[in-house]
């Protein structure tokens, strides 16, 4: 019998996911936009600190992003997840 998930799943919520794991993606990856000295915080060059900016972000925007997938359901119904998996039942013998 197939497992049915009664949570329905929305694309926008799933855009949203994928704006939340992209986005520090770009923002790292965009090395013009961060390649200088000026500004700088507390002696830090502005390349310094704006990676480290990126450190809580990152952490903040997988955690949304965690969160906002466990409660789409899509995490509950794949081979590997445990709706998948089948029980193991000893054989009648």
């Amino acid at each position: 019998m197939a497992h049915q998930n009664p949570r329905p799943r929305h694309p926008v919520t799933w855009a949203v996911i994928t704006i939340l794991i992209v986005a520090p993606f770009v923002g790292t990856l965009w090395v013009p936009f961060y390649a200088r000295s000026a500004p700088q915080v507390a002696d830090f060059p502005f390349f310094y600190w704006y990676l480290l900016m990126w450190v809580p972000i990152v952490a903040i925007t997988s955690a949304i992003a965690y969160a906002l997938i466990r409660t789409t359901g899509r995490g509950h119904d794949g081979a590997g997840s445990p709706a998948g998996r089948r029980r193991f039942q000893p054989a009648d013998t």
